[in-house]
């Protein structure tokens, strides 16, 4: 459990070592991705994380400002004491069938899209202040590593457009981690220069795009980080595909190593929110039960 080398490896639940580095994930949170479970509204969510022991989500908010089912879902959710950790904003017209797809069509890169998704930053900044979320993650697409790239300026233009968008609101985004490498977010991220900006961090999504070590990654973008998310993946053995992801402690992140890492980061003196994400699977319940209690074993203290 030292490292990364895209085998599928098996966490037991008896494993401790890391087990004290983990103390300063004290005031952390344990979440959940809203659309992990596919709810059918806000009742139906705020439902299904109560039984589940994780009364806490990361809530997609742009069902609530488009579809009629969820609107008012966050008061919605309040009221039945589930607490909205963050949000996250979904580009229009990303296509995930295939790495070429979405590297094409990915975050903010679609010029055919940006105006529906210019529009749709305001609309979710704005819900987002008025309901009290202090941060919003998304993902920025595929950055070229080139600095003088053309699309990669176009990109990071667009990026400033929409952490200004929010950092007006008083609200914080996320870059969610995989479709470029560490050091390719982390020079965009200098280059970008808004303090706003930071890192959701998904270590699943450093396998499944063949991004690198998660370790590895992780360490580079420490001074960014702002949440995690709890996935787990296997790396594909063909290249130029996607990896499989998998249930958390069945695939290749070192999880006591990992939280490890993550446990030496604080934001103003408390812990990075740890956020289950599972997005495959038929048994996806069961899964963030095992995701839980895994995160549990290994950071007995968190919240």
């Amino acid at each position: 459990m030292l490292g990364f080398d895209g085998r599928h490896r098996q966490v037991s639940l008896n494993d401790d070592d890391s087990i004290d580095a983990c103390e300063n994930l004290t005031m952390a949170k344990l979440g959940i991705c809203s659309w992990s479970l596919r709810p059918l509204d806000a009742m139906d969510l705020a439902q299904r994380v109560i039984s589940l022991g994780i009364p806490r989500v990361q809530l997609a908010l742009t069902p609530c400002i488009d579809q009629q089912a969820w609107r008012g879902a966050i008061d919605i959710l309040r009221g039945e004491g589930v607490e909205v950790i963050s949000g996250m904003l979904a580009m229009a017209g990303e296509d995930y069938s295939t790495l070429q797809s979405i590297a094409q069509t990915g975050g903010v890169r679609s010029d055919i899209k940006w105006g529906e998704n210019l529009d749709r930053a305001f609309r979710v900044a704005d819900l987002a202040e008025q309901t009290g979320i202090h941060l919003v993650t998304l993902h920025g697409g595929f950055l070229p590593h080139e600095t003088n790239d053309p699309t990669r300026r176009t990109m990071l233009d667009r990026l400033r457009t929409i952490a200004d968008i929010f950092g007006q609101r008083g609200i914080g985004i996320a870059l969610e981690t995989g479709q470029e490498s560490a050091t390719t977010l982390a020079h965009a991220l200098h280059e970008l220069d808004r303090p706003s900006v930071g890192v959701n961090f998904d270590p699943a999504n450093m396998i499944l795009y063949g991004m690198g070590d998660p370790l590895e990654a992780i360490e580079l973008l420490a001074p960014w980080l702002r949440q995690v998310h709890i996935k787990d993946a296997i790396a594909t053995k063909n290249p130029g595909t996607w990896g499989t992801e998998v249930p958390v402690g069945t695939g290749s992140v070192p999880w006591p190593s990992f939280l490890a890492s993550v446990s030496r980061v604080q934001i103003g003196g408390e812990g990075i929110d740890l956020i289950i994400e599972r997005e495959s699977g038929a048994c996806r319940d069961e899964d963030i039960v095992r995701a839980r209690d895994i995160v549990r074993k290994l950071v007995h203290t968190i919240n």
